[in-house]
């Protein structure tokens, strides 16, 4: 083939088969929402409650790592904690103090449900000897199982 026919079949256009609409979805982002949970599909929310405010006071010391709480935290919550934990991270380097795990009891769990598919708890905690903490979380039926949409240490 010359030179001259090269150009030509690469100048050319070939129609393309036009492809479904959307393959039958209207929406495909509506395939993949969450899915809420009955309250009464899903355990009792309080060990979770437990586990998860005694792992999110070791994520914001430094000594956990916060992709083990990815699956039971929502995105926000994910991005807030990061954001704590950095915060922690740079008064410690300040102090040239290095991360420790924390000496956490849990004590009081406040839980209530206010709409059938939420729970909403406060968790009181003795971190160390001296430091009372209160850490508020929200948990959402989601995907059937807990997550937490909203954390508050205070």
């Amino acid at each position: 083939m010359s030179e001259g026919n090269l150009a030509r079949n690469d100048e050319q256009t070939h129609a393309l088969p036009a492809l479904p609409a959307r393959c039958g979805i209207a929406d495909p982002d509506s395939e993949f929402t969450y899915l809420r949970t009955s309250a009464s599909e899903l355990p009792d929310p309080e060990p979770l409650l437990v586990n998860l405010t005694r792992s999110v006071i070791e994520v914001i010391a430094g000594a956990r790592d916060l992709e083990q709480l990815s699956r039971w935290i929502s995105e926000d919550v994910y991005k807030t904690l990061v954001k704590q934990a950095v915060l922690a991270a740079r008064a410690r380097s300040l102090k040239n103090q290095s991360a420790v795990r924390p000496i956490v009891h849990v004590g009081t769990v406040h839980l209530q449900t206010p709409v059938d598919d939420v729970c909403e708890a406060v968790i009181m905690v003795q971190v160390g000897r001296t430091r009372a903490r209160a850490v508020a979380i929200r948990l959402e039926g989601i995907d059937h199982r807990w997550r937490a949409t909203s954390v508050g240490v205070l």
